[in-house]
């Protein structure tokens, strides 16, 4: 009997990677997650899933939520900035519990990508290199709800606007991500794998616009910024100057090609093709 522990589950990958192990078979009671606040994944305990406390920032916490379970899905923390020592807690828990696999949901070509949010998932991947535990990284492109997520402001504007050039993007949805790293985890033979996941047919933002607007009867285009104006409309939006920069950096080096993943892993891993940036949209839509 294998037991498999997904970190972050009250968040939207976490929370899908558990679903996704269900989907594949894995025994409810086998199944561990994990979050800060239980109350937040008490629709999981509902299923059967074994639920535990555990906080990215409480060593303690984590050595106690990891005690007995063999695969450990380490989905990376939401707190830009203060992943490292987060993610080397977790991974001193993993340690600590003799885990026999360790997958990490890291960003395409972490190793070499200019990205600033690649920073923390390269200094996360040699971490875990240097640990000894056996390892397979999930590096994910973008996701599909990035864009899918603004679809009503986009409308509301006739515009998606971006800096991204004219860059392509191998986005696909987090349901297909979290659909891999089951397929990871239930699998044999993973450490040592490295996987460069994205959707099967890479995009500009401005085919995406033209999708948008086919799939919404809404005439949208897309507008090319220069960065710091983007930077500008996304905190004159609301967004903390950190944040709208970074985002801004993201589309640059989508623009150089740093989100493009063609190599087919993603697909292959799930089975399947990968959701359609059209399919993801009539999805928002719905």
């Amino acid at each position: 009997m294998t037991t498999y522990l997904v970190t972050g589950a009250s968040g939207h990958l976490g929370r899908l990677a558990v679903q996704a192990l269900l989907e594949r078979g894995v025994t409810a009671s086998d199944v561990v997650a994990t979050a800060r606040d239980l109350d937040a994944i008490a629709d999981l305990a509902a299923l059967g899933v074994e639920t535990r406390a555990a906080d990215y920032t409480d060593p303690a916490s984590l050595e106690q939520a990891l005690k007995g379970v063999d695969r450990v899905l380490l989905v990376s923390s939401s707190a830009v900035g203060e992943r490292v020592p987060q993610h080397a807690n977790v991974i001193e828990a993993a340690k600590a519990a003799g885990v026999e696999l360790l997958a990490y949901t890291s960003i395409t070509r972490a190793d070499s990508s200019t990205l600033a949010l690649a920073e923390e998932h390269r200094a996360t991947e040699e971490l875990l290199a240097a640990s000894g535990l056996p390892v397979a990284l999930l590096r994910n492109s973008w996701y599909l709800e990035n864009y899918t997520g603004q679809v009503a402001t986009a409308l509301e504007h006739g515009a998606v606007l971006g800096a991204a050039g004219e860059g392509r993007v191998s986005a696909a949805t987090r349901a297909d991500f979290a659909a891999a790293a089951a397929a990871v985890l239930v699998a044999d033979d993973q450490a040592g794998r490295v996987y460069e996941l994205g959707g099967d047919t890479a995009f500009t933002l401005g085919e995406y616009a033209a999708a948008l607007a086919a799939e919404s009867g809404t005439e949208v285009v897309y507008r090319d910024l220069p960065a710091e104006d983007l930077t500008a409309v996304l905190t004159g939006a609301g967004l903390p100057e950190p944040y709208a920069a970074i985002l801004t950096d993201s589309d640059l080096g989508l623009a150089r090609g740093e989100l493009q993943a063609d190599t087919g892993d993603l697909s292959r891993l799930i089975g399947r093709p990968t959701t359609t940036p059209a399919e993801a949209i009539r999805a928002a839509l719905a």
